[in-house]
C-alpha cells in the first residue's frame, strides 16, 4: 500500500467540482483504512476558476494547464473532466506519466479514440496503472438495488425497460454556444446524457443490449450567440451578436432489444421545460416491476402481484442500511436520510482510492468501469447515430 495518495482534477466546471468534493469526503467513507490522501491541485485553462475551486475545496495549488498536472512528479491520480474531445490525448500521456486516471463520460468524441484510448489502458495495466471511467449513476443505491433484485432472479425475467432522462440545461436559446453544441448527430444530448441512461437499462435489465432501432435525433435551437468571455460551467456570460451553428441533437430517442430478450424505450432532452435533472427508469419483469424516479432517490418503487388482486398496488421502499453503498457510505447511515447524485461521485472516488492503495475489492464497494467498459458505451451511442442516419433500421451490437 502506498503511504499517500496525491491527487489531481483537470477542469474545474460543475463536474469537476463534483469530483474535487469527493476527493475530500472519500477518506471519510466506509472503513478509514485508506492511506492518507493528499489533495494537490486543481487545473482549468480558466485561471481564476481554476484558483476559486482549489481554495475551495482544499487543493494545495491550482494550475492553468493539463500538461502542468502530467509533468508535476507529486501527483498520483488524476479525474479528467473536460470535453470529450481532449480526453484521449490527456489520459494517454497521464497513463504514460505513470498517473492513474479516472475519466468522465462518454470515454472519448469517437469510436476511433475511445479505442485507443482502451489499447493504452490495457498497456497501463501492465505497468499496475489504473484507467477507469465514470459512470456515477451506477453508485445509486436505489440503481444497484434494482440490479439486485433483477439479477437474483426476485422479480424473474427483465421484459421491458422504460427510461427518460430530460434536462433543461440547453432550453435558454440564449446560453452561449459551447464545445457541448458541437460534433456529429449524437454527440449531443444522446451522448451526454443519453449515455448514463443506456448504461443504466442495461443495468436494470440486467443483461447488455445486443441491437438498437428507431433512432432519431432533433435539434430545435440550431443557433446560439457566442461568448465574449469565459464560459464556466451555466453562468452567465456577457454575449456577441455573432451567432454559430448548433451540430449535434438536443433531443434522441431509440429503442433497443437485450440479451436477455427484454427490450427498451428510451428518450432523452437537453431541452425539456420543467426538468433541471428528470431521469426516470421503470423494469417491468415477469413476477412484477421496479422504478427509480431520481428526483426522490431516496426511494425505489416495487410492484409484485398478490393472489387478493383488490388489494394490488405500487409500494414505496425506503432506502437504508439493507440497501447498496448505505451503510458505512454516509455519515449518518440510517434509514430516511437524505441521498443524491453528489454521494454517487463520492462512492465512485472511494472507490477508485481503494483500487490505488490496493485495498481488496469488496463486494459492497465494486470497482469503477474500466476503459474497454466505456469503449462498448461509445459504440452502443454510435449505433443509435447509425440506426438514426439510416431512418430507424436495427443496427446490431
Amino acid at each position: 500500500m502506498p503511504t499517500e495518495i496525491r491527487v489531481a482534477v483537470i477542469g474545474a466546471g460543475l463536474a469537476g467540482k463534483a469530483h474535487a468534493a469527493a476527493y475530500r469526503t472519500a477518506p471519510t467513507l466506509y472503513d478509514s483504512v485508506l492511506p492518507p490522501v493528499r489533495l494537490v491541485s486543481i487545473a482549468d485553462v480558466h485561471g481564476p476558476t481554476a484558483a476559486e475551486a482549489a481554495a475551495r475545496f482544499g487543493y494545495a495549488r491550482h494550475d492553468t494547464s493539463w500538461e502542468a498536472i502530467v509533468a508535476a512528479d507529486d501527483i498520483d491520480l488524476v479525474s479528467i473532466v473536460v470535453a470529450n474531445r481532449l480526453h484521449r490525448q490527456i489520459a494517454t500521456e497521464l497513463m504514460t506519466a505513470g498517473k492513474h486516471v479516472l475519466c468522465e463520460k462518454p470515454l472519448a468524441d469517437d469510436i476511433d479514440d475511445a479505442q485507443g484510448m482502451a489499447d493504452a489502458a490495457r498497456t497501463a495495466a501492465e505497468k499496475g496503472v489504473h484507467a477507469r471511467i465514470g459512470l456515477t449513476y451506477l453508485r445509486s443505491p436505489g440503481l444497484a438495488y434494482i440490479n439486485q433484485l433483477v439479477r437474483s432472479g426476485e422479480l424473474g425475467r427483465a421484459f421491458h425497460v422504460r427510461g427518460s432522462y430530460l434536462c433543461d440545461y440547453g432550453l435558454n436559446p440564449r446560453m452561449p454556444i459551447s464545445w457541448r453544441d458541437k460534433g456529429a448527430p449524437g454527440s449531443g444530448a444522446l451522448a451526454d446524457i443519453g449515455s448514463h441512461l443506456s448504461y443504466l437499462a442495461e443495468f436494470v435489465a440486467g443483461s447488455p443490449m445486443v441491437a438498437v432501432r428507431g433512432g432519431t435525433f432533433n435539434t430545435v435551437i440550431s443557433q446560439r450567440p457566442k461568448a465574449l468571455g469565459a464560459v464556466v460551467g451555466r453562468g452567465e456570460v456577457q454575449l456577441s451578436d455573432e451567432m454559430d451553428t448548433v451540430e449535434n441533437d438536443d433531443i434522441a430517442t431509440f429503442a433497443a432489444d437485450f440479451a436477455g430478450g427484454a427490450t427498451a424505450q428510451l428518450e432523452v432532452s437537453r431541452v425539456a421545460a420543467g426538468h433541471p435533472n428528470s431521469l426516470v427508469v421503470e423494469v417491468n419483469c415477469e413476477r412484477g416491476s421496479a422504478a427509480f424516479d431520481f428526483r426522490r432517490p431516496g426511494e425505489v418503487h416495487l410492484f409484485r402481484p398478490d393472489s387478493d388482486t383488490a388489494g394490488n398496488g405500487w409500494r414505496t421502499v425506503q432506502l437504508g442500511p439493507g440497501h447498496p453503498y448505505w451503510l458505512g457510505g454516509l455519515p449518518m447511515d440510517v434509514q430516511g436520510v437524505g441521498i443524491g447524485q453528489n454521494e454517487g461521485f463520492a462512492f465512485q472516488a472511494r472507490a477508485m482510492l481503494e483500487e490505488v492503495a490496493g485495498l481488496p475489492e469488496g463486494e459492497s464497494l465494486p470497482r469503477n468501469a474500466n476503459f474497454d467498459e466505456g469503449l462498448r458505451l461509445m459504440k452502443l451511442l454510435d449505433a443509435v447515430a447509425e440506426s438514426a442516419r439510416q431512418g430507424g433500421r436495427t443496427v446490431n451490437l
